[in-house]
């Protein structure tokens, strides 16, 4: 998951920061590896669950753990921003995939990575940090984070009203770590109609959950030359609107394809915008920094319930 217009600097009044430790690594299909991570401070760390966000600070390459100026709530971001862009941590927005405390006593955080290339080339560094950091983390290796402090909190987005009694949902790779949060978690019987779109065969994963799920998976490999937005409406206009008198969407991944379909299911769907809940997490075209750059100049509208169609 990467940074949206609200997790541009994120607020400390129910977050803080956090020392966080790599534990381990472990691929899980040919796009996403699963970092977990420890550290003592986890033990103040209180996930909301389903699609909790964090913001990470990753260390430049040419450092082996992060360094900030000030962690201070009045004063860490201006002297983040101020640092010489060779020596400023990249910050980015990622899904906590899972919080646990492990019978030892000892409390872990799972966040899982989308690879882009080959994580050892040199490109890999100012094209896709993240993904190279990820790529080349090893036991032992630290970082920063701002995280929860409180479980209730504005970074869990997924907020299904009471009576709600089926879930539409649509999410890339970027998203498909908060999607499977949220399954995680959803009640026994819940119906849910999923549209997961991914880059390879094998990145479809395996998402328990006791929902009543029909999971529906979009391969890019296997759809070339049409359009992201185009495969994706393909496959939701096939299935139809949902039978449901209170649907919920939750809708998250690259801006233009989110936008998209959350123009289907509310003039082709004709369900309620207001129970529409959509997160652009990336934009097509655009780097990271740059839609940073967008947040800080409070351009980016990556997420608005009640914006035009």
């Amino acid at each position: 998951m990467t940074a949206t217009a609200s997790d541009a600097a994120p607020a400390v009044a129910h977050f803080r920061f956090f020392a966080l430790e790599v534990l381990r690594t472990r691929r899980l299909g040919h796009s996403f590896l699963r970092v977990t991570f420890g550290g003592e401070s986890l033990a103040d760390f209180r996930s909301g669950g389903y699609d909790q966000s964090l913001s990470l600070f990753l260390p430049p390459a040419h450092e082996e753990r992060t360094v900030l100026p000030s962690t201070d709530e009045d004063t860490w971001f201006g002297a983040w921003r101020a640092m010489p862009d060779a020596d400023r941590p990249v910050m980015r927005s990622y899904t906590v995939r899972e919080q646990r405390r492990t019978p030892d006593g000892v409390d872990e955080v799972d966040i899982d990575f989308v690879l882009h290339g080959d994580p050892a080339a040199a490109a890999a560094d100012a094209a896709a940090p993240a993904s190279r950091w990820a790529g080349r983390a090893v036991t032992g290796r630290r970082i920063m984070a701002i995280g929860p402090a409180v479980a209730e909190n504005k970074s869990v987005r997924f907020q299904p009203p009471a009576g709600t009694d089926a879930l539409l949902m649509y999410a890339d790779e970027t998203a498909l770590p908060a999607a499977a949060a949220i399954l995680d978690r959803l009640p026994a019987g819940m119906r849910v109609a999923a549209w997961f779109e991914v880059p390879h065969a094998d990145d479809r994963l395996v998402l328990p959950t006791l929902a009543d799920a029909d999971i529906t998976w979009i391969v890019r490999e296997r759809g070339a030359g049409k359009e992201r937005a185009e495969r994706v409406l393909e496959s939701l206009r096939a299935a139809g609107p949902p039978d449901a008198e209170a649907p919920y969407v939750w809708l998250a991944g690259e801006a233009g394809t989110v936008r998209a379909v959350r123009r289907h299911v509310v003039q082709e769907c004709s369900i309620d915008r207001r129970a529409v809940r959509f997160t652009g997490y990336w934009r097509l075209g655009a780097s990271e920094e740059e839609l940073l750059a967008e947040a800080y100049a409070g351009k980016a509208a990556d997420e608005d319930s009640a914006s035009e169609l």
